[in-house]
């Protein structure tokens, strides 16, 4: 006579797609909450760098565009501790040089070089030919060109919003900070706008 034993544990689990998936978002969940919770706490993940300001009104609309063209999509900007991206990018990122970074363009793609440590390497004429079309300066690109954002106005109406939104998660925007945002962007292209972005990207860490 054939004998019936109880299920374990296991099988119970194992033949219930529910109970597995329940407990398989509980362990991730939990695993998360162990590893993320911490780091609101440390001081070297929630304090500036010393010296570290906010986006300028027109740099922040250039994070806009950049963001917009999705240059993310090719370009990181975190230079990991190694020596051979520290030789080619500079000093490794710091979580202090992110703080008032909403989202983070840190990414993981790399068709183009890591822009971290851009600011302040080229001029203000390089960047500008550049983004209208790469391949007058570095023939072998296979960078999009974007002469449209030469040509392009940035609209001042949008930028006092932009502050405050900005303010409300801890970027430290004072009242003239926001009041005099449109004035600051007035009359500037999106290319303008684009340029100041990079020429301040990780321009603190030497």
């Amino acid at each position: 006579m054939a004998q019936h034993h109880a299920p374990s544990g296991h099988e119970k689990i194992e033949t219930s797609n529910f109970l597995m998936i329940v407990l398989i978002l509980l362990t991730v969940a939990v695993g998360g909450i162990v590893e993320i919770v911490p780091l609101f706490f440390q001081k070297s993940t929630t304090q500036p760098v010393e010296g570290l300001k906010p986006y300028t009104a027109l740099q922040l609309a250039g994070r806009d565009v950049y963001i917009r063209e999705g240059c993310y999509n090719c370009h990181s900007q975190m230079v990991r501790p190694f020596r051979s991206e520290t030789l080619r990018y500079g000093a490794f990122s710091l979580a202090g040089e992110y703080v008032y970074d909403h989202p983070f363009q840190w990414g993981s793609k790399r068709t183009g070089p890591d822009l971290w440590r851009v600011g302040g390497k080229y001029s203000d004429e390089w960047h500008r030919i550049h983004l209208i079309n790469p391949r007058d300066l570095v023939p072998e690109s296979n960078m999009p060109a974007y002469p449209w954002l030469e040509k392009a106005a940035l609209d001042p109406a949008l930028m006092a919003p932009k502050l405050k939104a900005l303010r409300m998660v801890g970027v430290p925007y004072s009242d003239a900070d926001i009041a005099g945002a449109g004035e600051a962007v007035k009359g500037k292209t999106e290319l303008e706008a684009v340029i100041a972005y990079l020429q301040g990207l990780g321009t603190l860490v030497k």
